[in-house]
Parts: C-alpha cells; sequence; structure tokens
C-alpha cells in the first residue's frame, strides 16, 4: 500500500490527509472516503487494516483530520458535527478533482460514533456518494448523551449547558472543557483499551462547551437514514456500553435503499475492533465492490431505488 500527503481546503481551512493507493496501481479508482470517529486522527493505527484490505481490492482510500483536528487547520477550540459533514463533502468534491479516481465510483466509511454517524449523514446529503458502510454508529445524538447518564446527572448537565451559553452571552466568554471527560462519559473499557493509544495524546483537549453539546444533541443520523436510497452496511455489537446497540439498529430499520447489517456478538465496542476485524473486513469490502461503479447502468425500481451496476 501506498501513501502520501495531500490537502485540500475546506470553507478557507487547509485539511490534511492520506491517500492511500495500491503500490503498483495508476488508476482510475474507486475511492473510499473517510472521516474519523469521535475525537479519532487520520493516522491511528486502528484504521490501517481496514485501508490495507480496501487498497488490496483496488480502491483508493481518503482518510483525513476534521478541521481542528490533528494536521488540518481550524480553531482547536472547536467541536462541530456540522462542520464535520462539510469536511466530508469537500473531501468528495477533492476525489472528484483527481483524475486518477471514478467520479461515479466514490463512497463513504464511517467507524465508531460520530465517525459511523457522520458517514450516514453524509451519504444522505451527497448523491455523489454511492455506497456507505457505518460501523458501530451514533443515531441520535441527545439520546447517545443522556444513556451515559443517570437522570440526575443528566439534568445537572442540561443545567450547566444552559449555564454556559448565559455566561457567553453576559460575558463573551465561556467553558473549556475536555470532550472525552466532560461531554462524554467514558467506560471503564475507554479507560482502559489501548486500541486507540498512538492518537489519544494528540486530540483536542480545551473544547467550547455549550457550542459543542448544542450540536451534538441536534445530531440525528436516523433522520437522515429515513431519507436514505443509497446502499447502506451497518455493522453494530450486541451489547454496546458505548455507542448502544439499538443506535445501529434504527438507522438500519430506517434507511430505505438496499441495506444490510452485520451484528457482532460476544464482544464490547473497542475489543471488537481486534476480535472481529478478520471477519467483517471482508464484508465491507465486498459491499463496496457491490455497489460503487462506473455506473454504466442505472437501474430504477418501482419503489423508487436507484441502483447503479457496473
Amino acid at each position: 500500500m501506498r501513501t502520501e500527503e495531500v490537502s485540500w481546503y475546506s470553507e478557507g481551512d487547509r485539511i490534511s490527509a492520506l491517500w492511500r493507493t495500491p503500490e503498483d496501481g495508476t488508476g482510475p479508482y474507486r475511492a473510499i472516503v473517510q472521516g474519523p470517529g469521535w475525537l479519532g486522527l487520520k493516522d491511528a493505527k486502528l484504521y490501517v487494516r481496514y485501508h490495507e484490505a480496501l487498497v488490496a481490492a483496488g480502491f483508493a482510500v481518503l482518510v483525513f483530520d476534521y478541521r481542528g483536528f490533528g494536521d488540518s487547520q481550524g480553531d482547536r477550540s472547536v467541536l462541530s458535527p456540522v462542520k464535520q459533514l462539510q469536511d466530508l463533502r469537500s473531501a468528495v468534491t477533492y476525489l472528484t478533482t483527481r483524475e486518477d479516481v471514478l467520479p461515479d465510483g466514490i463512497g463513504v466509511f464511517g467507524s465508531g460514533g460520530t465517525g459511523g454517524g457522520n458517514a450516514v449523514l453524509l451519504a444522505a446529503a451527497d448523491r455523489r456518494v454511492r455506497a456507505a458502510v457505518s460501523q458501530l454508529p451514533v443515531a441520535d445524538g441527545e439520546d447517545w448523551l443522556h444513556r451515559m447518564r443517570s437522570e440526575y446527572e443528566w439534568l445537572d448537565f442540561l443545567a450547566s449547558v444552559a449555564a454556559d451559553r448565559r455566561d457567553r452571552v453576559t460575558t463573551g466568554k465561556g467553558r473549556l472543557v475536555h470532550p472525552r471527560e466532560e461531554i462524554m462519559v467514558p467506560t471503564k473499557e475507554r479507560r482502559e483499551t489501548k486500541v486507540k493509544a498512538d492518537v489519544d495524546g494528540r486530540i483536542p483537549e480545551s473544547i467550547e462547551f455549550a457550542p459543542a453539546v448544542e450540536e451534538i444533541l441536534a445530531y440525528k443520523p436516523v433522520a437522515a437514514a429515513a431519507t436514505l436510497t443509497t446502499p447502506l452496511l451497518v455493522i453494530g455489537i450486541e451489547g454496546d456500553a458505548t455507542t448502544p446497540t439499538d443506535h445501529a439498529e434504527k438507522i438500519y430499520e430506517a434507511a430505505r435503499g438496499p441495506k444490510e447489517m452485520i451484528m457482532q456478538r460476544h464482544t464490547t465496542h473497542y475489543a471488537a475492533y481486534d476480535r472481529y476485524w478478520t471477519s467483517t473486513t471482508p464484508r465491507i469490502v465486498d459491499w463496496f465492490d457491490r455497489h460503487l461503479g462506473p455506473a454504466n447502468l442505472v437501474i430504477s425500481t418501482p419503489e423508487g431505488v436507484v441502483a447503479h451496476g457496473g
């Protein structure tokens, strides 16, 4: 696998990315775009095994840091799912500028929390994306944050968001918080896992509190899924304590186009990346192989679903 550093601009800020292609290939390639999961970075070792499998099958992969993260430009105090979707759409546009990419052969892969949710949002918002894989997604940001807390903790949390919003209006300043400790509530497994240890020390640690929380409360990939006719593969974990199992199930149930669901059993959120990657990765590759272009045929069904065939 050949890895090249590339960049483009999203709303004026330079985006830093890795472009991964077959060692001996020249294209044009069907290409997979990936924005990292919750607090993830493009060069996380966790993603490499997926990219190697996709590249071995002849795909190219574009993985990047969102604005404000990693090597990309942008305000380090902002965590914004809205801006992350803008960045993903800019990544698709960047792919269409490359002569070594098939413009009707672009898919999206998202893994882990908002990474999985963002893949659904992009596929629903951008018709240039022809297939999607959503692994361990968040379907509803408000429900996600609520279920991390007891009811009294949840009410206290909402009150602290409201207080921070008032402070921002009256003083021009608000709280800066660590997103993993004071927005998300990490599980015991998250504190002990080493699966993201290579990038954990480089994530933003001081995020504007109320603006980030309010965007996550409004974060609804499940609503986007209800409009989605793009082929979608959803991967969940039975009894997931980090991204609830029913979030993956609800996205799958809502999607209107060709869809499949893989439910992993007898494991946990972070352990599954190691335990089942050899089983799930070939299915991810196969999904993209079946549903990405070149779209020489466009087949409409009575249900309104459009399938793109080679």
